[in-house]
């Protein structure tokens, strides 16, 4: 998915030295963008939290009755220096991109697309489709070692489950309670869709040095004593080894986590890179058509990429 911002604005991220040690609960609000038709919930980057372990970009979206609308139409874009992660809960979205792969995705299947150092696609409704779109996409941040890596895409139906009194936790990557997804990771990480049955109170087993937040799907729960609505998300911090969930209501999370990113990034429009001069190439080399390849069998034209910011993109200290 991509960020259709016109005017994106700087975003310098990662590092140690907003990571909590200790368990925290923060309530992270979001804020609504509009992707063509489709109207999403950010909530990464938020303006009190940039990333969750290497989790940099978060958006929810739905459920929305498209019976009678084109549903979900994200032009050809590019990424680097990032995997992308699609999630559903109701629907498809037909993913194309520029290294051939063209796959239909349904709820519960992991798309994973890894840019490494320059991949482009774009994601429709599939024609016809289901009446409801509800889902998530979610990017992660590739660490220096591997961000110029060969640009791939994963497609994942069969994802382990763990199962408790009241709870189905599917693992989307990474590991949990010693479940590991198939999905290609390159730092220690984990996301995982939890399904809870109203009136379900269970423990998750975590990583003390792991950090984490949930997002909400749908339904009521408590997640640590915090109710959260759906669409909202609540940044839990690290120093845990359980997470307490009880649901009023069934009720559909998302939890993410890993180990705090050391490294500080820049991530502009839906580029991640370590200096401006990389920001500046990769934009230019979207535009001029080199690099990123060409996403086939899509009707209609790629997306532009927007003006450089005037204010210098350098990422803060890496130091903790």
């Amino acid at each position: 998915m991509s960020d259709l911002d016109l005017q994106p604005s700087l975003r310098e991220c990662g590092g140690r030295a907003d990571v909590s040690g200790q368990p925290v609960r923060e309530l992270l609000n979001p804020r609504e963008a509009s992707l063509g038709a489709t109207v999403v919930r950010r909530l990464l980057p938020n303006l009190g939290r940039r990333m969750v372990g290497a989790w940099c970009f978060v958006d929810h979206y739905g459920p929305d009755d498209i019976a009678d609308e084109p549903g979900m139409q994200v032009p050809p874009h590019p990424h680097m220096g990032l995997q992308t992660v699609s999630w559903l809960h109701e629907g498809e979205v037909l993913h194309r991109d520029s290294v051939g792969s063209v796959q239909v995705l349904r709820p519960r299947q992991l798309g994973l697309m890894t840019s490494g150092r320059a991949i482009a696609h774009a994601e429709q409704s599939a024609v016809p489709h289901p009446r409801l779109l509800h889902g998530a996409q979610l990017w992660v941040a590739l660490p220096d070692a591997h961000r110029h890596t060969a640009p791939a895409f994963e497609h994942h139906a069969d994802l382990p489950v763990v199962t408790g009194p009241g709870l189905t936790a599917t693992v989307i990557l990474g590991g949990l309670d010693g479940a590991v997804s198939p999905g290609t990771t390159y730092t220690p990480l984990v996301g995982a869709d939890l399904a809870l049955a109203e009136g379900a109170d269970v423990r998750l087993p975590v990583e003390p040095d792991f950090e984490y937040a949930v997002l909400t799907m749908s339904g009521a729960t408590e997640v640590d004593g915090v109710r959260l609505d759906p669409g909202s998300m609540l940044y839990l911090g690290s120093g845990r080894t359980e997470l307490p969930l009880r649901a009023l209501s069934d009720s559909g999370l998302l939890l993410i986590g890993g180990e705090p990113f050391e490294e500080e990034i820049i991530m502009w429009w839906n580029l991640i890179g370590r200096t401006q001069e990389e920001i500046a190439e990769g934009r230019a080399a979207w535009m001029s058509g080199d690099r990123f390849g060409t996403v086939h069998g899509y009707d209609g034209s790629p997306l532009p990429a927007p003006a450089l910011p005037a204010t210098p993109l350098k990422p803060r200290g890496r130091t903790r």
